[in-house]
């Protein structure tokens, strides 16, 4: 196995334990990789669905503290992940902030939406602090419950990608609404993005000190933006928030997941100051092997739906996937979260590979 260079590598040692998942973001790689999965909390478990049930609704989950930390811990007892991740949604944010955020089942989230500078009124950023203290005392209730070994991720939605939401209404394909709006009305758009910028420093802060070792920036939509709009909208907010966070928490590491933005990755990684990219599943795997020769550790980047799949097709890109990015610091995942028809059996399957793997 060849590692990272020595003086790139830090000892990954937490309260005297050490946790793997921090060697590739400190720059070392290990065989095997570290694994965690995006989605792993989901509705792909009985358990699950049987504490969403009990929960009565999406958010109602999100806001108990109780159910929130058993659902974050299921697939840890089943499968014993790397890290977990908080049970959490990235609308959470808008949420906070006074925006009306509602869940449909089998359609996904409704918001009321901005889509003009007079309703930019409606924020109340000075409010949030409230609904952020129960995340974070699930975040300290895991921090308690977890294994000494396993690491806790905490996670805020990008400012594009929360935006895209909070101007459309509900999720698209195209994300036009949000796009329209930062063409037609950028200083309005820019306004809705300092918001955000701001007020996701101080929820991801507040994970941080409640006990979250890693954090992740989920940038769903970054792949709708062209090159200008990306640097202004992805890669500056995502800056901005990464370099405040560091300064408050200086050693924290920072995942960015700018989904769909293949050709911008390598900017992405070069100039937000992220410690590691996660990959979605239209990433070639030499993309990703360059990636990593920037000194930052990649992540991902299976197909959900070959997970859906299982079988030897699965087993035989796990092992493509090992074998060209193991070598170097890299966390094992997917290019994006698990589906709610996986089953169970074909999640075992590819953590008992990953795990006996051997460079």
């Amino acid at each position: 196995m060849k590692s990272g260079s020595p003086d790139m590598a830090k000892v990954s040692v937490k309260g005297g334990v050490h946790r793997r998942f921090l060697d590739p973001l400190n720059g070392k790689a290990i065989s095997p990789p570290p694994i965690w999965l995006m989605r792993q909390a989901g509705r792909y478990l009985p358990e699950y669905r049987a504490t969403r049930a009990e929960a009565g609704s999406f958010l109602n989950l999100c806001y108990n503290p109780a159910m929130a930390a058993e659902v974050t811990l299921q697939p840890i007892r089943r499968y014993g992940f790397d890290a977990a991740i908080l049970f959490s949604d990235i609308l959470v944010v808008p949420d906070a902030l006074g925006q009306t955020v509602s869940f449909v089942e089998g359609e996904g989230p409704r918001l009321e939406p901005i889509r003009e500078a007079a309703a930019l009124a409606r924020l109340k950023p000075g409010s949030a602090s409230a609904k952020y203290a129960i995340i974070c005392e699930t975040v300290a209730r895991l921090r308690q419950d977890l294994p000494a070994e396993t690491e806790l991720i905490g996670f805020c939605g990008a400012p594009w990608t929360v935006a895209t939401y909070m101007v459309g209404g509900q999720g698209s394909t195209d994300q036009a609404h949000a796009r329209g709006m930062a063409y037609r009305d950028p200083q309005a758009f820019q306004h809705l993005m300092d918001i955000l910028v701001e007020t996701s420093i101080e929820y991801l802060s507040g994970q941080v000190e409640a006990g979250a070792g890693v954090l992740q920036i989920f940038d769903s939509w970054a792949g709708s933006l062209p090159d200008g709009e990306f640097a202004k909208w992805v890669v500056a907010p995502t800056k901005r928030i990464v370099s405040a966070v560091k300064a408050k928490h200086p050693t924290i590491p920072v995942i960015g997941f700018p989904r769909g933005a293949c050709g911008l990755s390598k900017t992405f990684i070069e100039q937000t100051g992220v410690d590691a990219i996660s990959c979605d599943t239209a990433m070639p795997l030499s993309v990703m092997r360059g990636l990593q020769d920037t000194g930052k550790a990649v992540q991902g980047n299976i197909d959900p739906l070959l997970l859906v799949a299982g079988g030897e097709a699965l087993n035989r890109r796990i092992d493509e996937t090992l074998a060209a990015l193991a070598d170097k610091p890299f966390i094992f995942n997917l290019g994006h979260g698990i589906v709610p028809h996986t089953p169970p059996a074909h999640v075992a399957q590819l953590v008992d590979r990953v795990r006996a793997w051997k460079a």
